[in-house]
């Protein structure tokens, strides 16, 4: 049994404000990934990005469930993402926190 936590939705800020959400196995290695211009297309050339957000987004598939949302909000409410709590996410979309799930496994044993 893996003792991984999975899967992250992060989110990345240019120097001119843009935000850019993407997933990853390694938040750390994909940033550098990022900085290197090895990572995503849009954000090449942009300059120094800064990591604003991240959070543990279960596995592989609920991962992409929550980057294709995030991509979907508006500026402003990607914003507001970034000023709130990680658990704000799930909770945002109706969905249970990694937390909760864990708490829940425990009480049921």
């Amino acid at each position: 049994m893996s003792t991984s936590p999975g899967w992250f939705l992060y989110m990345l800020r240019t120097p001119t404000g843009m935000l850019y959400t993407g997933i990853t196995t390694d938040v750390t290695r994909r940033l550098g990934q990022h900085q290197a211009g090895k990572g995503a297309k849009a954000l090449r050339g942009k300059g120094e990005l800064e990591l604003v957000f991240h959070c543990v987004a279960g596995d592989r598939s609920l991962a992409s469930k929550l980057e294709i949302r995030v991509k979907k909000l508006s500026k402003a409410q990607k914003e507001l993402l970034v000023k709130a709590a990680p658990v704000c996410l799930h909770r945002y979309f109706g969905l249970p926190d990694s937390g909760s799930l864990e708490n829940e496994a425990r009480e049921e044993n």
